[in-house]
């Protein structure tokens, strides 16, 4: 009974933390905010995996992990980057713009649920991608100029709920006799998190913004290049004419 409640504890745990960030936040400790996302993030990463290893997947526990994800990766980050960039910006700005981000993280997780993805891929940026990218994004609020980070933030909650598809790395497996490893592998986390949280975030930041880039990168030159092929098909019959020989 007890094997089977594991993958639960990993949801839970990222949940906690998702609550301790907006703790944080409101303490005056963006590093240590957006650390907790990060380290979230790798709790949500390894449940699913653990629950397949342990053939322990269950509807409660999928359930679990999406209320969990719109905490973790839709609330706090929103509030981070509220207290560290938007007060002192236009309030109802501001508020909406702060509202909008986890409105669209709920809605990508709710068409997730109900709808088939693309095998190997999801449709949308995924909230834990997102969120992760503006926890951390908020940390260079003294270099970015906050209606950027505004418009970042806009940008974010609409790659959630695009149709733009990202690589899903979530398939892959973990063998049941590597399970301890996971512990361990969070443990070291939260004790570099916890040493590094200013230096660590901003590091993390960049696979995260590359992630997110990518996905709208490559839907972006697919339709070029077939545009591009189908303006060659067509000057093709053109070219190829002959002119004709007077007799």
């Amino acid at each position: 009974m007890f094997t089977k409640s594991i993958p639960s504890l990993f949801t839970v745990g990222n949940l906690f933390l998702g609550i301790i960030a907006i703790i944080l936040v409101f303490n005056d400790k963006p590093d240590y905010a957006a650390m907790m996302v990060i380290i979230a993030m790798l709790l949500d990463g390894v449940d699913g995996r653990v629950a397949r290893a342990l053939n322990a997947q269950s509807e409660f526990g999928k359930e679990l992990d999406s209320l969990s994800d719109v905490i973790s990766f839709g609330v706090a980050p929103a509030f981070i980057m509220y207290v560290v960039a938007f007060q002192d910006m236009n309030s109802a700005a501001a508020w909406i713009v702060t509202a909008i981000f986890p409105i669209c993280g709920a809605l990508r997780l709710a068409r997730f649920n109900v709808i088939s993805g693309i095998p190997g891929y999801f449709v949308g940026l995924p909230i834990p991608a997102a969120g992760g990218v503006l926890a951390t994004l908020a940390l260079f609020q003294r270099d970015i100029h906050p209606w950027i980070l505004l418009a970042s933030t806009l940008a974010l909650s609409f790659l959630m709920v695009s149709t733009v598809k990202y690589p899903n790395f979530k398939k892959l497996g973990i063998p049941k006799g590597a399970i301890w490893v996971i512990p361990c592998i969070v443990a070291l986390a939260v004790v570099l998190g916890i040493l590094f949280p200013n230096h660590l975030s901003k590091i993390i930041f960049v696979p995260l913004l590359l992630y997110a880039l990518y996905g709208l990168k490559k839907n972006v030159s697919v339709p070029m290049r077939r545009l591009r092929r189908k303006r060659r098909a067509s000057q093709l019959p053109d070219d190829t004419v002959q002119p004709k020989r007077s007799v």
